[in-house]
């Protein structure tokens, strides 16, 4: 997965992709697949924006029940079940808590209903093996030990899953490039190119080296998320909401807690992530800068707040090891929502298309984007008279370990175990089979060569070195925020010294050619403390 623009030279596509998250990504890999001529690109990183800044969860969405939003839930839980079969190693289970307080908003027998729904909707799936359960009192404590005892009346357990957001972005990237597509991270969008008022090509930017390409492109489609919002041509159909997500110290192994903040009712995420753990998310208007959105302290101190009530031992800001923050774009509010809370504007998804031909994919969640964008390339069929069916339903996605014919548990199992004995921690080598999937032994390899690299980065967390440099190697890194935020996320998992950053780029700048000077850039450019 190389970093190649001279593959925009002077080439004509049917299809041109602004945008690398993940409705980019999957846009992109489906057209290729159906035999497109593809481009794909992004003025920065590879889900650098939103599509790194999520819950990393791949579920039906329990609060849009509430919204009675059933098509949304039914078909986000379709594709739960479809990708926990097709990626294993990027998708996988994790159950959560519902705990039942004298005072919750949600009574046992309201949330008994909305589980046994939830439920119905993901009928005959076997990827979610369990339904949902409840616990009397002492037995839920028992499970969740952290929550406070008083005026519990029990709790619930239901199925999900959970992925790394980045990750899943530039699997779909590599998929895209394997199948054909010329994919470049940080090229820019200058202005479209039109004939008689309908869009013919574009003129881009390579950021990087400052190259200018005018390329041909019969169709293309916008999916700039939070940047539609200033498209003249879309701008009327987009509203945006913040929402932050705080790194806390390790609370749960392998189960999670879906909560309710006690000043507003809103749902929030209690979640294992790598070992720590992830709390989030506010769901806030948003109306300010495109490009610098911040973790804002009032935010901070709502989600405390709502944890605290529910943790026996409280957490305050001391604790917080790392934060991010994501804008979504969302449909404008309709009649019905309007002057709602921004966690109550639907999550659906809409497709627009401007009357110079150019799409924009506006809405949406990242567990639903692959439906969404195998519409977008059917439009795209459609306007082209090409005759092509969406290929990414039930495809086995680019990183399977397809050694495995069909048995990942046990591939799993057997490559954790070689892994170990090649002296990388169980902790560690269950992420990297999680992160890499079939190129787990192209790793092994490299471990074999040089034994010191399965040694992990920072103690305390499960990432190895074999995994930084593959990343490296492997993964079209430009800077090293690209490494230490979205291919390894050590920059919002741990409180990176200077001496870290000054460890880590001296592990990396030979492979890219980055002298003395250029590091220093790379780990001020780090330290700003800039988030997606």
């Amino acid at each position: 997965m190389n970093r190649n623009p001279s593959a925009l030279g002077n080439q004509s596509f049917d299809l041109l992709v602004c945008g690398g998250g993940i409705y980019g990504a999957w846009t992109a890999y489906d057209a290729a697949l159906r035999g497109l001529r593809v481009a794909l690109i992004d003025r920065g990183d590879w889900g650098n924006a939103t599509s790194s800044a999520s819950s990393k969860l791949v579920h039906g969405g329990l609060r849009y029940l509430e919204q009675f939003e059933f098509k949304l839930v039914r078909k986000a839980l379709a594709e739960r079940e479809m990708l926990m079969k097709v990626a294993p190693h990027r998708v996988w289970p994790l159950r959560f808590g519902v705990p039942v307080y004298a005072h919750s908003r949600i009574g046992r027998l309201r949330l008994k209903l909305g589980l046994t729904l939830y439920d119905l909707l993901a009928a005959n799936q076997t990827t979610a093996t369990a339904w949902h359960r409840f616990f009397s009192r002492d037995r839920f404590i028992k499970r969740f030990p952290l929550l406070k005892a008083e005026k519990l009346k029990g709790g619930f357990t239901y199925a999900d899953a959970q992925t790394d957001d980045a990750r899943l972005v530039l699997e779909l990237v590599d998929g895209a490039i394997e199948t054909g597509a010329a994919c470049v991270n940080y090229c820019e969008l200058i202005n479209v190119i039109e004939e008689d008022g309908y869009v013919s090509g574009a003129y881009l930017v390579d950021r990087l080296t400052n190259q200018p390409y005018e390329i041909q492109a019969r169709q293309i489609v916008f999916a700039t998320g939070r940047w539609q919002s200033a498209d003249h041509q879309v701008q009327q159909d987009c509203q945006l909401t913040r929402g932050i997500h705080l790194i806390l110290p390790s609370l749960l192994a392998d189960e999670a807690l879906l909560l309710t903040a006690p000043s507003d009712g809103r749902v929030f995420f209690v979640i294992p992530w790598y070992g720590l753990t992830l709390l989030g998310t506010t769901d806030t208007s948003y109306q300010g800068k495109l490009d610098e959105i911040e973790v804002d302290r009032s935010d901070i101190a709502y989600l405390l707040d709502a944890v605290n009530a529910y943790l026996q031992t409280p957490w305050s800001e001391a604790d917080i090891i790392g934060a991010f923050a994501g804008v979504r774009v969302l449909k404008t509010a309709s009649a019905t929502e309007s002057g709602a809370a921004p966690s109550s504007v639907s999550r659906d998804w809409t497709l627009k298309t401007a009357a110079n031909g150019v799409h924009y994919s506006i809405g949406g969640k990242l567990t639903s984007a692959r439906q969404d964008a195998a519409q977008i390339v059917d439009r795209v069929c459609t306007v082209l008279g090409i005759k092509a069916s969406c290929a990414t339903q039930n495809r086995l996605f680019p990183w399977y370990p397809h050694e495995s014919q069909g048995e990942f548990s046990e591939w799993s199992q057997a490559i954790q175990k070689q892994l170990i004995q090649s002296g990388v921690d169980a902790e560690s080598a269950c992420w990297l089979i999680r992160r890499h999937g079939g190129n787990v032994p192209a790793i092994l390899q490299e471990i074999a060569r040089q034994p010191a690299l399965a040694e992990r980065i920072i103690p305390s967390l499960p990432f190895i070195t074999a995994d930084l440099m593959h990343c490296v190697i492997n993964e079209m890194t430009a800077h090293l925020d690209d490494v230490l935020r979205r291919r390894i996320p050590l920059l919002i998992l741990a409180k990176l010294t200077e001496s870290d950053l000054y460890r880590i780029t001296d592990h990396i700048s030979g492979v890219l050619h980055w002298d003395a000077a250029r590091c220093q850039q790379e780990i001020a450019r780090c330290r700003t403390g800039l988030n997606p």
